[in-house]
């Protein structure tokens, strides 16, 4: 009778199992589908103009936008500079927000293996030594009628919960959407850090030019005010016109110190870039002469771009991961169907453990549905449904964001040239006045005054030509970033040199291959 009831209860479980296999093909919630591209099919509202102007100045030459071609990986080096190429190189390495985005993506894997985990049964060993003695009021336990006795116990425990609803598929698909959003979090933080040197770079070469610049102005008035000086020894000016360029002098030389701190603060800065202290500082020196403006520059397609940014593939895979949660809400409010089962021996001797009829088993099925808890299921579900709204709008500001981005990068790439061109043509209109200033001075037709007025134009003019062929420079880096920075045609893995931030101690580790773009 005993042993009937057993087979019994044997057939129900499996025959529950066998029911909740078959319905194991479910999954509640909805099924992502990416957003569909922007229908837009230019960044500007007027048609984009194929070239910029150019000037007849060193970093003046026209500039030429290809539509829908391809973004290089390693775009920096469209600027032909070894030592940026050397810097970029060093700062991947060992820039403290990189190797903290690459150990965030290496956890959020780990996140994802763990939950697939629970595809499978949990199967648990345990061993339970025990010495126990009995009331003498109950009936000894054990078979030889002892009150004191020794109980060891070895036993396999196995438990699964089948993921009927799909509740196990749904978590581990938000946990790969979050992990897969780490990775787009990976390459915006290599993207912003390539971007940041180069902009860097660019602001050092330019803070040196406008101080070689000021120091060539200093020279020319100190040369001035040495003349004068001579001339009113003599009684030819007053002391008063000595002042005057005096003051001129001291004026352009006041203007040294804020760029020479602006110089040094920008280097250290490049220092910090690339994971070093101030104190170790970079061995490379930027110069405009060295740097060269890309004359070809590439821009993708606006429906492109929602592939090619980081920022928007990060918010589409926080979308996906917000709608597979509402399949995890969902898949909590059914019932559950849980197997367990239970093998092991059982003796009061250590011995004889495994003899045949010290064997027990017991394997029992449990079906287990939320009847009442207040509407916190229900809530839940709604939370769920209410972030992915959020999420979703979330997307759509990036993608507005970045198209915005793109727009302004170009309406500055365009601006920038007509800016250099005018700075070019004030420059060598200055020129020209400054050195008609000087004849004349020196001819005694003029007075110090128009002399001091021509520098301090021909000074202005100068700087303005610095500060326009930096911006050109920087926007077209800004572009560059704008339109993704090519991520997505890397074919080698990430070298990645992961420090020990106890012992100092170096290894490199590779990630895997990313997901190529494919332009659909």
């Amino acid at each position: 009778m005993v042993v009937g009831a057993v087979r019994w209860s044997f057939s129900s479980v499996a025959a529950a199992a066998a029911a909740a296999a078959l319905l194991a093909g479910c999954a509640v919630g909805p099924d992502f589908r990416a957003p569909a591209p922007p229908q837009i099919t230019r960044y500007t509202r007027e048609p984009l103009a194929l070239r910029t102007s150019s000037a007849a100045v060193s970093g003046g030459g026209a500039q030429h936008f290809d539509l829908g071609r391809d973004v290089p990986l390693q775009w920096w080096k469209a600027f032909k500079s070894p030592a940026l190429d050397a810097l970029i190189a060093r700062a991947l390495q060992k820039n403290p927000t990189v190797q903290s985005a690459l150990a965030n993506l290496r956890a959020a894997k780990q996140a994802v293996y763990a939950q697939e985990g629970k595809y499978f049964p949990l199967v648990q060993a345990n061993f339970n030594p025990t010495y126990q003695r009995t009331s003498a009021a109950l009936a000894p336990v054990p078979a030889s009628g002892a009150s004191v006795f020794e109980l060891d116990t070895a036993q396999l425990q196995v438990s699964y919960t089948f993921d009927v609803w799909g509740l196990n598929r749904r978590t581990v698909e938000a946990l790969t959407a979050m992990a897969d959003t780490q990775r787009f979090q990976t390459e915006a933080a290599y993207l912003t850090l390539i971007s940041n040197i180069v902009v860097a770079a660019v602001s050092e070469a330019s803070l040196r030019a406008q101080i070689d610049a000021t120091n060539q102005l200093i020279k020319i008035n100190r040369s001035m005010v040495d003349t004068l000086r001579q001339q009113f020894e003599k009684g030819a000016v007053t002391r008063g016109d000595l002042a005057l360029q005096e003051a001129a002098l001291a004026q352009e030389a006041a203007t040294l110190p804020p760029l020479r701190k602006a110089l040094q603060q920008n280097r250290d800065l490049i220092a910090a870039l690339a994971g070093s202290f101030p104190s170790e500082g970079p061995h490379e020196t930027f110069r405009l002469a060295d740097l060269h403006l890309p004359a070809d520059l590439p821009v993708s397609l606006p429906s492109q771009l929602i592939e090619q940014r980081p920022d928007i593939r990060a918010a589409e895979e926080q979308l996906h991961a917000a709608g597979a949660q509402i399949g995890v809400a969902t898949a909590n409010m059914l019932p559950s169907f849980t197997i367990n089962g239970n093998v092991g021996y059982m003796n009061t001797a250590l011995a004889g453990l495994l003899a045949p009829q010290n064997l027990f088993w017991n394997l029992a099925g449990n079906a287990t549905q939320t009847v009442f808890d207040g509407g916190t299921l229900f809530h839940l579900r709604q939370q769920a449904k209410d972030n992915y709204q959020a999420a979703a709008w979330t997307y759509r500001g990036t993608v507005v964001g970045a198209v915005q981005n793109v727009s302004d990068s170009l309406r500055a790439v365009q601006n920038d040239a007509d800016a250099l061109k005018a700075a070019h043509a004030f420059e060598r209109a200055a020129n020209i006045s400054f050195e008609q200033a000087r004849r004349q001075f020196q001819e005694g037709s003029i007075n110090v005054l128009l002399l001091s007025t021509a520098q301090q134009a021909y000074l202005q003019a100068t700087i303005q030509v610095v500060q326009a062929r930096a911006a050109r420079l920087t926007d077209t880096a800004a572009l560059f970033q704008a339109l993704g920075g090519g991520w997505w045609n890397r074919t080698e893995p990430f070298q990645a040199r992961i420090v020990n931030v106890s012992t100092g101690e170096t290894h490199t580790v590779d990630e895997p291959p990313q997901t190529h773009y494919d332009g659909k």
